[in-house]
Formats: structure tokens, sequence, C-alpha cells
């Protein structure tokens, strides 16, 4: 009897189920799990040593410099402070914390703003297509951020100097009739540092605006035009929004690296005259290696630095990115 017959005689025959193959959609699906998992396994392997050099070289010695500030004493002779939080406690007590930190003010609310105003002036007009001759000048205008700073430091200190050339030439032009003591008197001392800082950094922030520059969108500046505004009327309506972000970026990296400032104040002025120009970065230097060695003290002040840094960096991003 046959299975066909069987069934219609009323015989109850078991069904036979058989598992066909895998789906090929189910199984290219895996396949492409598994080698997004290899692959991402393979990026954490190469980024291990990385992330462990990183982990041994930055944030470990944060964290032990944290312990360092709540401890006193002399070189390595460090105990537990009393209270704890007695080295951050001083710090609103000490005069050369107090003059230091107005120094780096200075510096920081005078040479920042005049920098990135001057750096945006001179990428807006070396992003000229008829200016004849402009990688030349943008070469030479971003040279000084590859001179090394002890190099140009010790250049501008020459220059400063009482009988270095700018007292020369100001009196063949008769400008001065005798020479001018800029490294010795605190308000020129303050300005050498701030016309160094200028010449340093300017063109490296040109830079960063003249690849925003160069990625805007013509048609908004060609639209402006069309609507009768002028040369600054386009730029300041039109173009400065656009680069927004690129300014609060530049913004962000001046500002704290104005607030570290160490070289300029250490081999321009050596903090001179009576501390007048050092930097809070000098000084945590003069703590921790120059004078008696404080440690905990010199740590407690780099973290005052920290804190700085970040509440100004989080103040900008607040004000500066205004992203839906």
């Amino acid at each position: 009897m046959s299975l066909s017959e069987a069934k219609a005689a009323g015989f109850g025959v078991p069904s036979v189920q058989t598992e066909g193959p895998e789906p090929s959609g189910r199984r290219s699906r895996s396949a492409r799990v598994r080698v997004a998992q290899r692959r991402n396994l393979t990026g954490w392997i190469f980024l291990l040593p990385a992330a462990l050099l990183i982990l041994a070289m930055n944030f470990y010695p944060m964290v032990q410099a944290f312990f360092i500030s709540l401890k006193t004493g002399k070189g390595s002779r460090l105990k537990w402070a009393d209270p704890l939080w007695y080295n951050y406690q001083r710090l609103f007590q000490d005069d050369i914390f107090r003059l230091t930190l107005k120094n780096t003010f200075i510096y920081l609310i005078i040479q920042v703003p005049v920098m990135l105003i001057l750096a945006l002036i001179l990428a807006n007009l070396l992003n000229n297509k008829n200016l004849r001759f402009k990688g030349l000048f943008r070469t030479a205008i971003f040279l000084p951020c590859a001179v090394s700073l002890v190099s140009y430091s010790l250049v501008f200190r020459t220059m400063f100097a009482t009988d270095g050339f700018v007292n020369d030439a100001l009196q063949w032009l008769h400008i001065i009739h005798s020479p001018v003591n800029w490294l010795g008197q605190t308000g020129t001392a303050r300005m050498v540092i701030i016309l160094g800082l200028l010449w340093r950094w300017t063109g490296y922030n040109m830079v960063f605006y003249l690849a925003a520059l160069q990625n805007l969108d013509p048609s908004t500046i060609e639209a402006a035009k069309i609507d009768g505004a002028n040369a600054f009327q386009t730029f300041w309506r039109v173009t400065i929004p656009q680069l927004r972000p690129i300014i609060l970026l530049t913004g962000i990296m001046s500002t704290n690296g104005t607030l570290q400032l160490f070289d300029e104040s250490w081999n321009l002025t050596q903090g001179g005259p009576a501390n007048t120009s050092m930097s809070m970065a000098h000084y945590i230097y003069e703590l921790a290696f120059h004078r008696n060695p404080n440690f905990g003290y010199a740590s407690a002040l780099s973290y005052a630095i920290l804190i700085m840094v970040a509440f100004l960096a989080a103040f900008q991003m607040k004000i500066g990115d205004r992203r839906d």
C-alpha cells in the first residue's frame, strides 16, 4: 500500500519534518557579525599599548599629584597635611601666587584677543585668490611657530637687551635718546612677553582660519554681494558666523596655552623684575625644582591651574557653542 493510499484509507501516518539548509541571508548576517567582532577586537589590540602608555604617563601622575597635593614637607620627606586641604588654603594667603595669577591673566586678556583678531585678518587677506606670492606670505607668517620656544625666547631677550637691536634702532630713528631697560621694568617686561607670544602664535592660529575659510560655501558670499553688502559687512555678517566653531576652538586652545605659559616667562625675563612678569607655571617650577623642593604645594598649585583651565573652557563652550 502506498503512502497516498494509506492516507486515503484513514491510517495515521506520522509526518516527517526534515530540516533544510540554513537560509543564505542568516548565514551572511552571522558572518558579517563575526567579521565586525574580529575587526573590533583587532582595533582594541592596536589601541591597547597606546592606552596603557597614556594611563601610565598621564593619568597615573595626575592621580599621584593629587595625593601629593594633600601632603606637606620638603623634598621626599612628605607627610599628610593637617588639615588635608592645607596647601589649597595656603594659595589664598600666598602673595606671589596672587601676583603670578595677575600676570597670567594680563597676558590672557591682552594677548589672546589681539592674536586671534590678527590671525583672522591675516587669514582673510591671504585667502584672496588674486593675491600674488600668497604661498610665500603664508609660509613666512606660519614659520615662527616652527621655531623652538627656547630659541625664540633667547633671540627676543637679546633684541630687547639694553645694548640690543631694538634700542639701537629706536635711537637711530631718534625715538628715544637713551637705552631703555625693557626687561628690567614691570610694564615693558610684560609687553616683551606679549610681543613674543604674538610673534610666535599668530601664524599658528591663522592656519586654522585659513583652512576654514577655504571650506566655506562660496554661494553665501556671492549672495551677500548680490544683496549689496560691502566687504566689511560680508566678512562680519556672513563669514564670521560660519567660522564660529573654529574661533571657539582656537579661543579654547589659546586660553589653555596662556594659563600654562612657562617658556617665555623663564627664558625671557626670569620672572623679573621682582616676580612681576612670572607666570603661574613658572612659579610651579620654582617651587618644585628651583628652590627648596615643595612638591605638595606645587602640586596644589598645578591643580588650581587645572581647575581654572576647565572652568574657562566650559565657560567658552557655553557662550560660544550655539548648535541646536
